[in-house]
């Protein structure tokens, strides 16, 4: 049976069309009588479209007792060509075919608009060794090898730094909205983007078990099969077959005619049926991806169409990572003065926060910081200027420690007040003396206040789970139009909170960024993972992946699923309703099996289209 099944794989989607070609081909010569063969070359036909149907249902038969619609399909083969009916054989072996191929092209093009997100896998890796460095393509990158990774270069593979200090951006694999500082002994990711600095690495994961290799798994994984509502469709279909069987014999045994019982087994195949829900979430799976989603499996979006709740977690999910200046704190000198000085000793730095403080210091003052001299960047620390022969050092407290800089209590008490706020500190000091810090704050995204109200507008209540204080989250609820707040969440706080609310009927979709998130993820109706395929743990835990982090699409996929379930339906309803008139007309004998196959496969052929549309499917505002 594994050759058997290897034979009928062979030559992939070509071969199905050459076959449809030939086959549809040999139909037309058939019909019009064509071409003098000493057979009808519908024969042509039957072997090429037909008997890989029969082969299958053969394979499902033996294999697993599978009754599925490759049985009533080659029941109705068999019969007609036993009557001599060999064109409604051709004919029905090639539009099932035709039906079979524009379904794997709905999922195909589904599959390859996934596939095109998924950039972000390294190609080649810098590795050190006695002989000297050498460029490798990153999947021959062995555990223990000694990787050097320049400024701007992407991480190739899971590893530990081993020399030199710098700043990742890590938001496509961890949400996070600002970049990290990294030393000796930290860890890095592949995938992540290196700021600035050359570090050196020992490479810990590579190949498949690398980090950004999840990113490629949960693409593989996008499979609908696993819905519900699939599985309840294949029970009608085995169902049907037997009543199929049934009615024929019966409309035989009364009528005296064959034929009528023949058409019955071709109108009755369940292909319409069957394809009605899976070739509907494959391609709603596509229209998601298109919108930056990756979804492991269409169950979730069938579920995510009956979600009452929508809860976020607010750091790196309803802000963005535009940090800004919210606070100039002074202590010696005055506050212009300060920021003037900070911004001076940040104007050639390449950390975003740095960057941030020269952005805002333009925006504030509405003109360039002055030029500073023997510019100092210090990785994972800070930086040292001189202005005007005075020195300024501005970065972290272990800076201020190294240029030995006392810490004013009062200065960190104010400092702390804003970090409680979920703020970054940069202390800055002028000759020797702590003169102040400025906080800067992530920013909410553009667009999340929009989001919240068109998610309300799609039906599900939006609900913010923090672990912030309640002035903060009431300070952003208050921002976004959030009517339910729960502050201070730690991770249970988060879980059962959704646990209480589906216990109660309501079913909650979840979304957010961090490993804190992932049981909430986990135990909620719906989990959608932020920041790329956010942290290891909330990417096993959740059911989608937003990998943009562009939250203005999520009311979209509300929309679309709640869409895909309509579509699903109005399938169901059009293949059953097309199957009970023909079988009706099949019995009183007013159809004959070729007009019954083209009645019937023209409805499969339908229910395929109609699913297609979701590919683009988008709603109108």
């Amino acid at each position: 049976m594994e050759k058997l099944e290897a034979l009928l794989d062979w030559g992939g989607t070509r071969k199905d069309v050459a076959c449809l070609v030939l086959g549809g081909a040999a139909l037309l010569a058939s019909l019009f009588d064509w071409l003098p063969l000493p057979f009808d070359p519908a024969w042509i036909a039957i072997v090429l479209c037909g008997v890989p149907i029969v082969l299958e249902a053969v394979i499902g038969l033996v294999t697993a007792f599978d009754i599925k619609a490759d049985v009533l399909v080659s029941l109705a083969l068999i019969a007609s060509v036993c009557i001599g009916e060999d064109f409604a054989a051709g004919e029905v072996a090639f539009i099932m075919q035709l039906g079979g191929l524009l379904e794997d092209l709905t999922v195909a093009k589904a599959r390859a608009g996934i596939e095109k997100l998924v950039h972000l896998t390294p190609r080649t890796a810098r590795v050190l060794s006695p002989a000297g460095e050498k460029v490798v393509p990153a999947e021959e990158v062995q555990v223990g090898d000694l990787l050097q990774v320049r400024p701007g270069e992407t991480v190739p593979v899971d590893g530990v730094i081993t020399s030199g200090q710098t700043s990742i951006n890590q938001a496509v694999m961890t949400g996070e909205s600002l970049p990290v500082d990294k030393g000796v002994g930290d860890q890095v990711s592949s995938g992540t983007v290196n700021q600035f600095g050359a570090f050196d690495m020992r490479a810990t994961r590579v190949g498949q078990d690398s980090a950004i290799q999840r990113m490629i798994r949960l693409v593989q994984s996008a499979d609908a099969g696993k819905a519900k509502i699939v599985r309840l469709a294949d029970r009608w279909a085995t169902w049907i077959v037997v009543i199929a069987l049934t009615a024929a014999a019966l409309t035989w045994l009364i009528s005296g005619e064959i034929i009528r019982a023949v058409t019955i087994l071709v109108v009755f195949c369940p292909c319409a049926l069957v394809l009605a829900t899976p070739t509907a979430i494959m391609a709603a799976i596509g229209n998601a991806t298109r919108h930056g989603f990756l979804v492991r499996e269409g169950d979730a979006l069938e579920r995510l169409a009956g979600v009452s709740k929508v809860t976020f977690d607010k750091t790196g999910t309803l802000t963005f990572g535009t940090p800004q200046v919210v606070a100039v704190e002074a202590a010696t000198v005055d506050e212009t003065l300060l920021y003037t000085y900070a911004a001076c000793a940040e104007l050639r730095s390449e950390h975003p926060l740095g960057k941030a403080v020269v952005r805002c210091y333009r925006q504030a003052v509405g003109q360039e910081p002055p030029q500073g001299e023997d510019f100092q960047m210090l990785p994972g620390r800070g930086v040292r200027v001189k202005v005007a022969g005075v020195s300024v050092v501005a970065g972290n407290p272990k800076l201020l420690e190294e240029a030995g800089i006392p810490l004013d209590p009062g200065v960190l008490a104010a400092a702390q007040a804003h970090l409680r706020e979920g703020c970054t500190v940069i202390y800055c000091g002028v000759d020797g003396t702590l003169a102040g810090f400025l906080a800067l704050s992530d920013t909410l995204r553009p667009q999340a206040a929009q989001v919240i109200q068109r998610i309300r507008a799609a039906g599900p209540e939006p609900v913010l789970l923090t672990g912030d204080n309640e002035n903060a989250a009431g300070h952003i609820a208050g921002q976004l139009g959030i009517q339910t707040v729960r502050a201070g969440c730690l991770p249970e706080d988060k879980l059962r909170y959704i646990d209480d609310c589906q216990q109660a009927g309501e079913p909650v979709c979840m979304i957010g960024d961090g490993i804190n998130d992932a049981p909430a993820l986990k135990k909620a109706h719906v989990g959608i993972a932020m920041g790329g395929v956010g942290s290891d743990i909330a990417v096993d835990a959740a059911d989608i992946a937003l990998v943009n982090d562009n939250i203005q699409e999520l009311p979209h996929l509300l929309w679309l699923a709640k869409r895909m379930m309509v579509t699903i339906r109005c399938n169901m309803s059009f293949s059953m309703a097309l199957n009970f008139v023909a079988i009706l007309l099949a019995i009183g004998g007013i159809l004959n099996p070729v007009v019954g196959a083209l009645v019937h496969n023209a409805g499969s052929v339908l229910v395929i289209l109609n699913s297609a549309l979701l590919l683009k499917w988008r709603r109108r505002s």
